[in-house]
C-alpha cells in the first residue's frame, strides 16, 4: 500500500527536493514544492541574519501555512501527494533564528494555524554531513546562498538532528544520502521507493542498497 501524503525533509542542499519530484513523477502524485523564491527577503536574511529574522520566518510562517491548506482541503481530495517541507520545521528554524521575544510573538500565530494542516501519512528525512551539504549548496550556485555562513549551515544540520531524533507525529524514514545516488543509479531510487512503501510506523533507518552487496 502506497502512502497518500508524503514529505520529504532535511537540511539546506541535502536534495529534498529532487527526491519529492522524482517520487512525484514515479507515483503520479501532485508535487508540492515550497517556493523560496517568492521570499523577498531571503537574500536579505542571509546578509544579515539577526536584522532580518522575524520579517523572513513571519513570511515563510504565512507562505507554508496558506499552501499546506491548499494541500489539507484540495489537493489530497485530488490524489496523493509528496511534499518538499514539513509545515512542522517552521518551528526549527524559528527556534535557531528568533530572539526569545520574537519566539513569544512567533509561537501564538505557530499554534493558531498549525491544528488546522493536515499531517503526512510518511516523512522522509535526508541526511548529509555538512561539509556535503556545502559542497552541494556551492555546486548548484543559487545567487542568495553565496557566502552563505558555514556555522549557520553547521547549527541548522544539529537542529534537524534534535528534531527527527524525537518525531513521534508519524511514520518517518531516515536516510543517510552520503552511500545512496537516487539521481544516477536507477536501482538506488527502486530500492528506496520499495522502503518508502513498506515503511507504516515508526522509524525506520534506510541501509543503503550499496552497503547490503
Amino acid at each position: 500500500m502506497m502512502h497518500h501524503h508524503i514529505v520529504v525533509e532535511g537540511p539546506i542542499g541535502v536534495g529534498k527536493t529532487t527526491l519529492a519530484r522524482m517520487l512525484a513523477d514515479e507515483l503520479g502524485a501532485r508535487l508540492v514544492a515550497e517556493a523560496l523564491d517568492e521570499n523577498p527577503l531571503l537574500p536579505r536574511f542571509y546578509q544579515d541574519p539577526v536584522g532580518q529574522a522575524l520579517q523572513t520566518q513571519l513570511f515563510f510562517l504565512v507562505s507554508r501555512f496558506r499552501q499546506q491548506q491548499l494541500l489539507s482541503q484540495l489537493y489530497l481530495r485530488e490524489g496523493p501527494c509528496v511534499c518538499d517541507y514539513l509545515f512542522a520545521k517552521d518551528r526549527l528554524f524559528a527556534d535557531l533564528n528568533l530572539t526569545a521575544e520574537e519566539l513569544t510573538l512567533y509561537r501564538q500565530i505557530y499554534q493558531l494555524l498549525s491544528p488546522q494542516l493536515a499531517r503526512p501519512d510518511l516523512v522522509v528525512y535526508l541526511q548529509a554531513t555538512t561539509k556535503e551539504l556545502l559542497r552541494r549548496i556551492e555546486s548548484r550556485a543559487v545567487p542568495y546562498e553565496r557566502g552563505i555562513d558555514k556555522g549557520y549551515v553547521e547549527r541548522l544540520n544539529e537542529a534537524y538532528k534534535s528534531f527527527f531524533f524525537d518525531y513521534a507525529d508519524g511514520p518517518l524514514l531516515v536516510i543517510n544520502t552520503t552511500d545512496i545516488n537516487f539521481v544516477d543509479r536507477r536501482e538506488d531510487f527502486e530500492d528506496l521507493l520499495r522502503h518508502i512503501r513498506e515503511v507504516h510506523a515508526g522509524t525506520v533507518y534506510y541501509q543503503p542498497l550499496s552497503s547490503r552487496e
